[in-house]
């Protein structure tokens, strides 16, 4: 017998189960709230927005684009819109006008959904339906709807046959092109994803996970289906506040998060008042934090386990790999270790997850194949061809194997991860480039304790030119969404170049790494 995996598997599962269990609890005084709610509640609403697709004539195949920070109708979209043949595109929320239009437009979604805070800035973006997740707007894409079994499915959405194959979404990510590529995700990559996910985690029903990682990036890695299977409950957290988490730690018993070295910083800054205050710190012992988006330095792996009391587990990959390549989480023999030996252990990529293979080729960049690296780019067939030539999929990070245990060592694309966010250094350099006193520019990333790496430019003015480095950061932040813009840039005579006359970005990066034993942060 051969059953496709589709993601609807892991919400009708939940409500069947653990209909009656507190599904979501998600951010309270914000318009659209769902306020707490059951599985069999967040079911019906799943199977009402799409019944209500269903009667917008958005059909099997075609792109719902969402543009938001974390919600509870973001959480019921991944279902009531993926679940049931559409193909949801999370746009990050933090992309300006242009390239929210952009992504709109090349995927070809027939709805698009707003965020309130967002509509006014997004006003002059559209698609056939508009839709602002106010809850008046959409009060009819998210009404429940009836429940199969339950006396019949009248006003119930179509049926909708099942293929793994399908596209369940697309995500957009910056790359080595100015333009975001978007990742065709399908049902049997997600599906396999979240249950190797889940395995390595250790998700259970008795999970409360705190969605401090973007629901955009990378579909929240694929967490969110795995809570969702098991019946675990949803905390939702709409803006990264280091005491807010800790605060919603205490208050909702949460055992899991996720997020970027950025969140791991705004933690510890946080309890390190606590603890100056008096104050214990929530979680000891009982919670579990999936960290990735860039290897964090070894002392803050060792800070979240001993001041903290968490256990840290480290993943990498890549949205193309949707995105478990490799995890990281301490085994029973490292029990004993002294904690700075343990946290340079864990400081590693990690080793391949199940069903994953990794190799390192003759050039020193991380290949990987796998059951959930991506279908190819939307719409770009030459990209998604390089991408997967050989049959395996080229990551674009350079690294070594340390046993079992790959070690990312530099970057060979031109990417730059703040913050837990891709950013294309050509994107940046095709910006200052637009400034009329910019004659030569190289776009690298340097190492930073809070962000893990930040963008900075290396500008040759024109002769003559006059400006300052504060207006060329200005100029980007007014052209691109402001995580991208550099964050220093300094002036040079000349950049050094091969007798070929090609920048060597790698030479430029040298003396910013210089004394560390890896050429990314």
């Amino acid at each position: 017998m051969r059953v496709p995996l589709t993601i609807g598997d892991f919400l009708e599962r939940a409500a069947f189960v653990h209909g009656d269990r507190v599904a979501i609890v998600d951010e309270p005084d914000t318009p659209g709230s769902l306020g707490s709610i059951t599985y069999n509640e967040m079911h019906a609403r799943a199977r009402g927005m799409a019944a209500a697709l269903d009667a917008m004539d958005v059909g099997p195949g075609e792109r719902v684009a969402l543009v938001s920070p974390n919600s509870g109708r973001f959480l019921v979209s991944y279902f009531g819109v993926s679940g049931f043949g559409r193909v949801l595109v999370p746009i990050n929320f933090r992309l300006n006008t242009d390239e929210v239009r952009y992504i709109v437009q090349h995927s070809g979604a027939k709805l698009l959904l707003v965020d309130p805070e967002m509509d006014e800035q997004l006003a002059g973006v559209t698609a056939p339906v508009r839709l602002v997740l106010d809850g008046r707007d959409d009060a009819e894409l998210f009404a429940p709807g009836p429940v199969a079994g339950s006396g019949g499915d009248g006003g119930g959405p179509r049926p909708w046959a099942g293929d793994e194959d399908a596209a369940c979404s697309i995500n957009y990510t910056s790359g080595t092109t100015a333009r975001p590529k978007g990742v065709e995700l399908t049902h049997r990559t997600c599906w396999l994803n979240a249950s190797s996910f889940g395995w390595h985690t250790t998700v259970t029903d008795r999970d409360v996970l705190l969605h401090t990682l973007p629901m955009f990036h990378c579909n929240g890695w694929g967490m969110p289906y795995a809570v969702t299977a098991m019946g675990g409950r949803h905390v939702v957290l709409r803006k990264v506040d280091g005491e807010e988490i800790l605060r919603r730690i205490e208050s909702e018993g949460v055992t899991l998060l996720c997020g970027a070295p950025a969140v791991v910083a705004a933690i510890l800054a946080a309890a390190a008042e606590r603890v100056d205050g008096g104050l214990g710190v929530p979680g000891a012992g009982t919670l579990r934090m999936v960290v990735a988006g860039a290897p964090p330095p070894s002392k803050t792996i060792e800070r979240i386990e001993t001041e903290l009391g968490w256990e840290f587990i480290q993943i990498y990959g890549l949205t193309e790999t949707a995105p478990l390549l490799t995890v990281n989480r301490a085994p029973y023999e490292w029990d004993g270790l002294d904690p700075a030996v343990r946290s340079v252990r864990l400081a590693r990529a990690g080793v391949p997850a199940v069903g994953v293979r990794v190799r390192i080729d003759d050039e020193g960049e991380v290949m990987a194949r796998s059951n959930h690296v991506f279908a190819g780019y939307w719409d770009q067939p030459e990209e998604s061809a390089t991408a997967l030539e050989g049959g395996w999929f080229h990551t674009g990070d350079g690294g070594y194997l340390d046993g079992p245990y790959t070690v990312i060592s530099d970057r060979k694309k031109d990417v730059i991860i703040t913050g837990g966010e891709n950013v294309s250094s050509i994107e940046v350099e095709d910006c200052l480039y637009q400034h009329p006193d910019v004659a030569e520019v190289a776009v690298i990333g340097v190492p930073d304790e809070k962000w893990g790496e930040t963008v900075k430019a290396l500008v040759v003015v024109r002769s003559g030119a006059t400006v300052t480095e504060e207006e060329l950061i200005e100029h980007c932040r007014a052209h691109m969404a402001h995580f991208k813009a550099p964050r220093s840039v300094e002036l040079r005579d000349a950049l050094i170049r091969t007798a070929t006359g090609k920048l060597q970005k790698y030479k430029l990066r040298q003396p910013y790494w210089e004394g560390r034993q890896r050429s990314v942060n």
